[in-house]
């Protein structure tokens, strides 16, 4: 059951990774203007970027856990 759990777990990252990525490549085609997307996507992954860089130490070792957890 545990390992079911799992499996819808990773399924739904790896579509929502998809899909944030997808998002991006949408607004470097067709701007952060596009109707059909809800905002500014590259804004906020260039905010969460600089946050984390912010931070020092801490925001290091948080982009290399999560890049741990989304490199699996």
């Amino acid at each position: 059951m545990l390992s079911n759990v799992t499996g819808w777990i990773k399924g739904l990252t790896e579509a929502g990774i998809g899909l944030v990525a997808l998002a991006v490549v949408v607004q470097v085609i067709f701007g952060s203007s596009a109707a059909f997307l809800p905002g500014d996507v590259i804004a906020r992954l260039a905010g969460m970027v600089s946050s984390l860089g912010a931070s020092g130490l801490v925001g290091l070792i948080t982009a290399g856990l999560l890049y741990r957890i989304f490199s699996k």
